[in-house]
Formats: structure tokens, sequence, C-alpha cells
């Protein structure tokens, strides 16, 4: 979490909590008010001047995710964050990228 919306988060953090209850109630049980935080800093209010909003318009946006929505974003950032070929040594990736010829090519 950014240290200059830290004050932020703790005024926030009666409806982030209870998003979490939420997000528990429907079976996501890993979810933790930091991650419901990190997902509106980076996602939710990615184009807005944070300390320009005001702090219903913040409430309120927290209080509208939805679990589709966090989902779908914690997927996509896995997924970035993930090396797809760390199993493979060098051999195993120049076999897989080179390009193999087709029966009608042989």
């Amino acid at each position: 979490m950014p240290r200059r919306f830290g004050q932020l988060f703790t005024h926030m953090l009666p409806a982030i909590e209870s998003k979490k209850t939420e997000f528990h109630l429907y079976g996501y049980t890993t979810v933790t008010e930091e991650d419901i935080w990190t997902f509106c800093v980076q996602k939710k209010w990615r184009k807005k001047n944070i300390e320009d909003m005001g702090m219903h318009e913040i409430a309120n946006g927290i209080l509208k995710i939805s679990p589709a929505e966090y989902m779908t974003f914690t997927q996509i950032e896995e997924q970035r964050g993930a090396n797809w070929f760390t199993d493979l040594n060098s051999e195993e990736l120049q076999i897989l990228l080179t390009p193999h010829k087709s029966k009608s090519e042989l």
C-alpha cells in the first residue's frame, strides 16, 4: 500500500472491512483489507487523483466492488507476473520456439 494513502486507508477501513466480509460470505476467504485497497488504488481509481476525491465517493467505490470485478483483476495481475517458462531449460525452450515443418513441407 502506498505510504501516502495510509491515513485514507485507515479512514476507509470500516467500508473495506465490510467489503471483505461480503467477499468471505461469497467464499473468497483469502481476500484481505490490503488486497481490496490495492485493487481500488491500482485499478478502480488509477486514472483519478485520489487526494481530490470526496470521502463519500471513495467509500461508495469500495462498497460497489463486485466479486467478479475483483477476481478478474487479480487473475490478470497473476498472469502478468507469471513466468510461463521457468521450468524449461534453454534446450527445451529452443525446441518450443523453433517452427516445425508441416507434413506437406516434408
